[in-house]
């Protein structure tokens, strides 16, 4: 039944509104929603109507809670999701926003702020972060003396500059006057037993605060229906399909890979990603074991559940023994006699040095002998985490399937040759037929623009290119009639271009407006896909102008960075803007979510 203002007590504007929302809720979404609101029947007439209420009627303080997220893979905002579910559950109002759509000057409003945040790169806020983290660290951050707040960091403690922006968060939050409700927790790549903690703090502290919670009995959090498969509870998928995309010769090796979701219930858009849970190569558990002299059949407990698994069972699916983090050579200086590696933890550039390419195989070779049971020892590492990668292909075009673009990973390092982990587990030892653990990982910081006429220009040597051809896909199916244009690149034109036929289709058939390509192998002079842009630096600012969004996938380090800095040269050329006015229209460009980033 369409609502109109006659038959119900909304407004006109409301009325229209919720007849274009009703239709396109799930029958989950309408459970949530009336348990939501019956909730919210019982609760004070001002949260109802959405006044904010910083004390109610009988003098007690707040029970208003807001989350702010930084995220660049979704990590973060699925933590800020599910702390908002349960806070709600317990009573209290709760505001969930990326710091990217939160204004700034409303942090003075705010009486509880629960930060959830990802550090990048080298020690760098997610691109989702950085306008509110320049705020909060700049000269215009307002005094905060009647702020509580928490932090939750989340960081991998492989990088030198573990969480460090939830450090500074936290730092800054306390310098503005702010005071802590529980303290910042610091969480590596296995965070969720972390993340509950903390948060089982953060809601003891609020209650104290508040005298006591009020529990909801038919809260949003007992309304709310989750996928069964997840992070902690993967989907074992099947393997339909694995082809080299290189030709013969190529120096390269990139895998496409095909998986059926078929039974599990999973959904993704473009833009998404698919964790991957692999296995740790045998022949390396095998020299770990024989260094270590131990039963390969000896038994060890894995987990706080109790679970047991053979000790060589253990290495090749549960713990991590590629990457080498402080931590784990912290842990590591108790159970050996050597003292080098304590000397070798002092000295921080030697350590650096270290790391950087070794396993733990060179730890057990280089500072024996070890002084431990397989017990003790592997209760050192971490856990496996799983392997994040940019999804290739649209629900839409392919159902039931999902599609990724893997590059092989071999080297050799400080003798020896090394190979990754997941790249050579899915590129020699899964084949058609196996089947893996997976999940879906979404990215809301990486998606195609609400209007399908919106132009779009996508940056992916590479595997890079992955995402964009989950774009194409898409685009094709659902007929978006918006300009597009790709600029692709890798090494070689007749061995390494990736989904050359399928490119070629789009742009014959319209789908992609125009496709700039750059093999840098192919000239006397190197040529990248930030060459190509400053080739046609005219037509890409007039595309910018026009409103197109800009997306950007693949090595953060070197390409990423190049073609950032391309772009602030191209805006500041053809704008006849400054050096500042034109990373200032780059900034503008990134907060209207115009420019988007999946680096790695």
């Amino acid at each position: 039944m369409q609502l109109q203002v006659m038959n119900s007590p909304f407004n006109q504007e409301q009325a229209e509104l919720l007849n274009r929302l009703l239709p396109t809720f799930t029958e989950s979404q309408k459970v949530w929603l009336s348990g939501y609101l019956a909730g919210a029947a019982s609760a004070p007439i001002a949260s109802v109507l959405g006044v904010p209420s910083q004390q109610t009627a009988d003098g007690t303080a707040s029970k208003e809670v807001t989350i702010l997220y930084g995220s660049q893979t979704g990590n973060a905002r699925g933590l800020a999701k599910k702390a908002s579910t349960t806070l709600e559950g317990k009573g209290f109002q709760v505001t969930v926003s990326a710091m990217s759509d939160f204004k700034p000057n409303n942090i003075k409003k705010v009486k509880n702020l629960l930060i959830i945040v990802s550090t990048h790169g080298e020690g760098d806020p997610p691109d989702n972060a950085l306008s509110f983290h320049e705020f909060l660290h700049g000269k215009r951050a307002p005094k905060l003396e009647e702020l509580n707040f928490s932090v939750l960091s989340l960081g991998d403690s492989s990088y030198e500059f573990f969480c460090e922006t939830g450090k500074q968060f936290d730092a800054r939050l306390e310098e503005l006057g702010g005071t802590r409700l529980y303290p910042r927790f610091d969480c590596d790549l296995d965070y969720d037993e972390p993340a509950a903690e903390w948060l089982v703090g953060v809601i003891s502290s609020l209650g104290e605060a508040k005298g006591g919670i009020s529990v909801l009995t038919q809260g949003a959090a007992t309304q709310t229906v989750e996928s069964t498969y997840s992070r902690t509870n993967p989907f074992k998928a099947e393997v339909l399909d694995k082809l080299n995309l290189n030709g013969r010769g190529s120096n390269k090796e990139t895998r496409h890979l095909e998986l059926s979701l078929e039974g599990s219930g999973l959904s993704f858009e473009p833009g998404d990603s698919l964790g991957i849970y692999p296995e740790n190569e045998p022949e390396l558990v095998d020299l770990l074991i024989e260094e270590l002299q131990w039963n390969p059949e000896e038994g060890v407990t894995i987990n706080k559940q109790g679970e047991v698994l053979s000790l060589r069972a253990a290495f090749i699916t549960y713990y991590e023994i590629t990457t080498l983090t402080k931590p784990l050579l912290e842990k590591a200086v108790n159970l050996t006699a050597n003292s080098e590696l304590q000397e070798l933890l002092t000295d921080s550039e030697k350590l650096k040095s270290y790391l950087e390419g070794r396993d733990l195989l060179d730890v057990i070779r280089d500072f024996g002998p070890w002084n431990s049971s397989p017990q003790e020892f592997v209760s050192i590492l971490r856990k496996m985490p799983a392997r994040l990668y940019s999804i290739a292909s649209s629900l839409t075009a392919n159902p039931d399937e999902v599609h990724l673009t893997i590059g092989a990973v071999r080297y050799n390092a400080h003798g020896r040759d090394r190979k990754g982990v997941c790249s050579i587990f899915t590129a020699d030892r899964l084949q058609p037929g196996d089947s893996v653990p997976i999940y879906i990982q979404h990215n809301e910081n990486f998606k195609l623009p609400a209007n399908p006429e919106t132009p779009i220009i996508m940056v992916g040597p590479g595997t890079g290119v992955a995402p964009f051809r989950s774009f194409m896909q898409e685009r094709e199916e659902t007929g978006a009639e918006g300009k597009s244009w790709m600029l692709f690149g890798d090494q070689h034109f007749v061995t390494d271009f990736l989904y050359q036929t399928e490119w070629q289709k789009w742009l014959k058939d319209g789908v992609l407006t125009r496709m700039d390509v750059a093999f840098s192998r192919d000239t006397a002079e190197k040529v990248y896909v930030q060459h190509r842009m400053l080739e046609h630096s005219k037509e890409l600012f007039e595309w910018l102008q026009e409103g197109a969004v800009v997306y950007i996938c693949g090595d953060e380090k070197h390409m990423a960075h190049d073609v950032h800095q391309t772009l602030i040269g191209i805006i500041e050329k053809e704008g006849s803007l400054s050096r500042e006015e034109a990373e200032a229209y780059l900034a503008d460009m990134q907060q209207q979510k115009r420019y988007q980033r999946d680096v790695y």
